[in-house]
């Protein structure tokens, strides 16, 4: 299992650059990153979040399937993926995120996105995702742009978060999983 990087890192902030297909060891780190996002019971994860900048995130929406029944869950690896288009209803959801733990809030993004990426086999695809899917990859995409899903809350709500923020990255908060600061 790899660690994952807490708010504070400066790795965070930073935007992703585009890989080549032969990037060392890709098949490795996209297998570790799966392994990573699963022993921390996350849906997504991004290579910044393991200390790579690179433009490459996983997800896994199957935890979703209880709780939204009409969900078609998505398994898929992201390579140089770029959002062309967020459309539709804008809709509230809670969202977590493994690099910023024990913090959830209500975020609003938009239902239905279009996306250009490669795959691991390196075949270019742009699909049309919504609604949890939609909200999933728009959250790792986020951290590909050195954005995190805290930078969306209201200015009051950062305001009410800036303590436990500040304890999280001071090292007062110790996740259940590998992390670092």
């Amino acid at each position: 299992m790899l660690p994952v990087y807490l708010i504070g890192n400066p790795i965070l902030r930073r935007k992703s650059y585009d890989i080549p297909m032969d990037f060392p060891n890709l098949k490795v780190l996209i297998d570790d990153m799966f392994e990573t996002m699963y022993a921390a019971e996350g849906v997504g994860l991004a290579a910044p979040q393991v200390g790579f900048n690179i433009r490459l995130f996983v997800i896994d929406s199957h935890p979703f399937v209880e709780s939204y029944p009409e969900l078609v869950p998505l398994k898929k690896v992201f390579i140089n993926p770029r959002i062309e288009e967020e459309y539709g209803e804008l809709f509230a959801f809670t969202e977590g995120c493994l690099s910023v733990p024990e913090i959830h809030e209500e975020v609003i993004r938009k239902s239905n996105i279009k996306i250009t990426y490669q795959d691991e086999k390196g075949d270019q695809h742009t699909e049309h995702f919504s609604g949890i899917n939609a909200r999933v990859i728009q959250h790792e995409y986020d951290h590909l742009e050195g954005k995190l899903f805290t930078d969306k809350v209201s200015t009051i709500k950062k305001m009410i978060l800036k303590k436990k923020l500040t304890d999280i990255t001071n090292g007062k908060v110790k996740p259940r999983y590998k992390s670092k600061i």
